[in-house]
Formats: C-alpha cells, sequence, structure tokens
C-alpha cells in the first residue's frame, strides 16, 4: 500500500508551528506533496530537508515569501524535475516533478500549485495563460510515463465542489473557462487524466472540501471548496482504494487530502 498525501501549507514555517511533523511522524505516509511552501533555500536547510523521515525535494519561487512547492518522500527518486519549461511561470515556484523510473516502468510524482486569480484581473489572465501552457506538459507527459499530479488546482470542477456555487459562478475558481478546462482535461479523449478523490467518492460534497476561506465562520461552518487534487493517469488511478480529507488538526487553510494506492 501507498499513502500519498497532498496539503497546500501556506508558509512551511506556520503550518509546522501547528504540528504538521508530528502528524507526519502519526500519519506513516510514504509520499506527501506540499504547495505554498513560502520559503527560500536558505529557509529550508537545517530544518526543513526532512519532516518525520522524509526527505523534501523543492521548487522555490524567486519571489520571497511566496508559493513555493516540494515533494517529501520516503523513497529516493531516480531523477528530480524543476519546473516545467515555463518563460513564466517557472520563476514562480510551481512545479516538481520526482521519477521513480525503473528498466520496467517510468513513473513520477508531481507537486503543483495552480495560480490564483482571486486578487484581480492580471492575476486571472495569468491563470489562464498557465492553463493553456499547462495541458499540453501534462498531455506530452502521458504519453510517455505514469504519473500522478497532487496539487491545490485553485479550481472547483463542479457543483457539488463547493458549498455556495450559485453565487460564486463568476467568481475565480468557479469560472465557467476554468472549469471547461478540468473537464477537458479529465476527458478519456482529451487530456486523459482521473479525478481520483470523485472517483472514489462521486457523492461526496461536504466531506470532501479542502479549502476554507479565513472570513467570517467559514471553517467551523463548513462553506468550503475542493480545490486540492490528486490527477493520475488511468493506470495508477486503478490502484485507488480509499481517500480521506484529515480535518483533525488544522496546518493552514487547507486540509490533507491522503489517498492509499495499491501497485
Amino acid at each position: 500500500m501507498f499513502k500519498l498525501t497532498s496539503l497546500n501549507l501556506n508558509g512551511i514555517r506556520s503550518a509546522s508551528s501547528k504540528g504538521l511533523e508530528a502528524w507526519l511522524a502519526q500519519a506513516q505516509l510514504d509520499c506527501i506533496c506540499v504547495q505554498e511552501v513560502k520559503a527560500q533555500a536558505t529557509d529550508v536547510v537545517g530544518r526543513f530537508e526532512q519532516l518525520a523521515g522524509l526527505r523534501g525535494h523543492f521548487h522555490f519561487a524567486q519571489k520571497k515569501g511566496y508559493s513555493g512547492v516540494g515533494v517529501y518522500t520516503r523513497h529516493e527518486p531516480s531523477e528530480v524535475i524543476v519546473g516545467y519549461g515555463s518563460e513564466e511561470f517557472d520563476a514562480e515556484g510551481r512545479y516538481v516533478e520526482l521519477r521513480f523510473d525503473t528498466p520496467r516502468a517510468k513513473l513520477s510524482l508531481i507537486s503543483a500549485y495552480f495560480p490564483s486569480g482571486s486578487s484581480g484581473e492580471e492575476r486571472q489572465q495569468a491563470k489562464f495563460r498557465f492553463l493553456a501552457e499547462f495541458f499540453p506538459h501534462l498531455s506530452r507527459l502521458r504519453q510517455q510515463r505514469e504519473f500522478i499530479l497532487c496539487g491545490d488546482v485553485n479550481i472547483a470542477h463542479q457543483q457539488m465542489d463547493l458549498k455556495n456555487w450559485r453565487s460564486n459562478q463568476k467568481n475565480s475558481g468557479f469560472l465557467p473557462e476554468e472549469r471547461a478546462w478540468m473537464t477537458q482535461l479529465l476527458d478519456p479523449a482529451a487530456g486523459g487524466l482521473v479525478d481520483v478523490h470523485r472517483t472514489l467518492q462521486p457523492e461526496a460534497t461536504d466531506t470532501s472540501y479542502t479549502w476554507w476561506s479565513n472570513r467570517g465562520q467559514a471553517y467551523a461552518n463548513n462553506v468550503g471548496w475542493r480545490l486540492d487534487y490528486q490527477l493520475a493517469t488511468p493506470a495508477l488511478a486503478a490502484g485507488a482504494k480509499s481517500a480521506e480529507v484529515y480535518k483533525g488538526e488544522k496546518f493552514s487553510d487547507h486540509a490533507p487530502l491522503t489517498i492509499h494506492y495499491e501497485w
């Protein structure tokens, strides 16, 4: 059994101060993909290279205190790919891919942090540019290897993926264009990936949310969004056995999504 988690940390120092490492030690994960590390290499050295016996590999943003992704793993990768070759977005620290290749198989685990467009039209247009770039990258990768992409996608795909879908239809994260992008990515005749959490729990609504606004009583009232995904090639997705959003502790404004795979 392979236990894989995705979690937006909203700052690795902040999440660590809220008990993240103790939870990792208890959870006995094989791998955790993290987003919004909000740190630089100098901040990580001597403190966050390893957490609960898992070794970290990172893609940091050039801008301090911004974005950044990582993969902590119990298993040593054969190769680490930092960035996906984007002139615009690789500077923002949004993609790290760990390859676990053998003579018989090619396997990647990816941590990705999609841009948010909620701050205004400029960033929403950047998000659309990212989506336009990223789709063909994933399509090419799918032709070459099996992979699971874990990440904060910043898109709620369907009405069941957020509490207040009616009032959010013109808001970033639930725009028709964003939702259509996800639909195409999950179309077997197009992107060909599988939304593993949704496949395992096709009817889940309230229990599937992974992010809550810090405004008002959103978390207390479970007024949430499902923004965090594990997107897998079909062969790997077929091995998924169970999924859980952990809310026993609160490490950030996101909750960890853990999926058990049997390979």
